[in-house]
């Protein structure tokens, strides 16, 4: 999941789980905003073709400009939708708005707006992707540097957070190899009861070394690039910020996957408040401070030191 040296200093980061309504388009936004506040380009792309909700978030009713225009062809490249914010540095894309069907865009459409958004000229470009773990998703996911799953404290959102990973590593296989042969190995080890007796990624490179060793080495770096990273959001206890830690060593252990906690969000009923308002928390918070906002900074100052970005805020 890494950029190209032509991309200089451009980095980009999308945000998924598997699971609706866990903060995804939030932290978005929040994220976002803090990273602008470094004097950096932003741009956030709402890429959730099925429910898109940047712009409300800034207090946007409906948008002027949207990636309906691009993909309708009413616009040549997505620069040309996107809306700069009252914010300095900071821009917005918006999602698919009054398309029926924009949740099932097939592969060529998905692939043009891929290579639409890679051109675009930031410094960050944060992602905020739909719910679930379909094929668009997917592909949405794997084309960053460093994917960013939002995962809330609850039993049924670490469970989807696990089958999107799953999905996603196996797919950035996949998609790395040409074998016909080797593919299909791939697609039977996503089945946990596979005839072959695949457990673990392990397993899957002592399979593929049988049929093509080249294959295999590909895989391996693959599987040693594959870092995503974790937030865990709406945390009420102490217990509840560890289940991240817990994640990450499910993640080693059972995928062979190094994933990284960037730390979590405490519940804070500012969060709410904000939302109401149409406006992001981190604005709200010039006199107020709340708890979860200093979470935030928290995790942006993280994502900006990755990158050698010294990151202070006021």
């Amino acid at each position: 999941m890494g950029q190209s040296q032509d991309d200089d200093r451009k980095i980009i980061w999308t945000i998924g789980g598997g699971k609706g309504g866990s903060g995804k388009s939030f932290l978005t936004v929040n994220i976002g905003i803090c990273l602008s506040k470094l004097g950096a380009r932003v741009i956030l792309i709402d890429a959730d073709l099925g429910g898109a909700n940047l712009h409300t978030f800034f207090g946007i009713s409906r948008p002027d400009l949207s990636l309906s225009d691009f993909i309708k062809k009413r616009v040549s490249h997505l620069h040309e939708v996107l809306i700069p914010t009252t914010i300095p540095n900071l821009s917005l894309l918006t999602g698919a708005q009054d398309l029926f069907n924009a949740a099932d865009l097939n592969n060529i459409q998905r692939q043009k707006i891929l290579r639409s958004i890679r051109g675009l000229e930031g410094d960050y470009l944060l992602v905020d992707l739909g719910a679930g773990n379909s094929m668009s998703v997917m592909d949405f996911f794997l084309m960053s540097d460093g994917g960013i799953l939002i995962v809330t404290p609850e039993p049924t959102s670490v469970e989807n957070t696990f089958r999107f990973l799953k999905t996603a590593f196996y797919r950035k296989l996949r998609q790395s190899v040409t074998s016909r042969s080797v593919r299909m190995l791939i697609d039977s080890a996503m089945d946990f009861r596979n005839e072959m007796g695949i457990q673990n990624p392990h397993d899957l490179i002592d399979a593929v070394k049988v049929l093509d060793q080249e294959a295999a080495k590909v895989l391996t770096r693959e599987i040693e690039a594959f870092q995503p990273n974790l937030i865990l959001n709406q945390v009420w206890t102490k217990q509840d910020a560890e289940i991240g830690f817990s994640i990450r060593s499910a993640c080693k252990k059972y995928f062979g996957i190094r994933l990284h906690y960037l730390g979590y969000i405490v519940y804070d009923q500012d969060v709410g408040h904000s939302i109401r308002r149409r406006r992001p928390l981190i604005l709200e918070d010039v006199h107020s401070q709340s708890k979860a906002s200093q979470c935030i900074k928290e995790i942006a100052s993280k994502l900006a030191q990755r990158h050698q970005m010294s990151f202070r805020f006021d």
